[in-house]
């Protein structure tokens, strides 16, 4: 199972915006952005983060080149595209919260499909919940009020205040 996190732009004018417009980014390792990073990088559109990338690319270069075998650059390379692959989710994270996005939740599924299907089904009960107007069902509403837990007690613990 796969954890995603789920981003939602801001609107200018305080609104909710359009769920088309909402980001997931799957958290964990990235194969492409590990074998094709700088690629990975221009899709995504992650412009700083590119920037940053080649400017160490850069260093680094000159740093070989001045005093290091080509084994020693293989092996940096290497362990920069596993770095990149690691943190490919903390990078496109990064790089929507500069563009205005919030993190509104995270989500667990096996695909990004089911993650989808998961956070907005939760999502349309919550704005039911929240604001039940005259065309939600009132045992709609009820059933939603009920599935909430009746207590801060978890597991096999006795209710606060029970007698053994």
């Amino acid at each position: 199972m796969a954890v995603y996190t789920v981003h939602e732009p801001l609107s200018r004018d305080g609104a909710r915006s359009a769920p088309e417009r909402f980001v997931f980014v799957r958290d964990g390792f990235s194969f492409w952005a590990l074998l094709f990073g700088p690629l990975w990088m221009l899709r995504h559109r992650m412009w700083l983060v590119l920037l940053g990338h080649i400017a160490l690319a850069v260093a680094l270069s000159l740093v070989f080149r001045l005093n290091a075998s080509d084994k020693i650059g293989f092996v940096v390379w290497g362990l920069i595209a596993l770095l990149v692959g690691f943190e490919a989710g903390t990078l496109r994270r990064f790089t929507l919260r500069r563009r205005g996005y919030r993190n509104i939740g995270i989500v667990v599924g096996d695909d990004l499909e089911l993650a989808e299907r998961r956070f907005f089904d939760v999502w349309v009960r919550k704005d039911l919940a929240s604001a039940p107007g005259p065309d939600v069902a009132p045992a709609l509403a009820s059933s939603l009020r009920m599935a909430q837990p009746r207590s801060d007690v978890l597991g096999l613990f006795p209710e606060p205040g029970a007698v053994p």
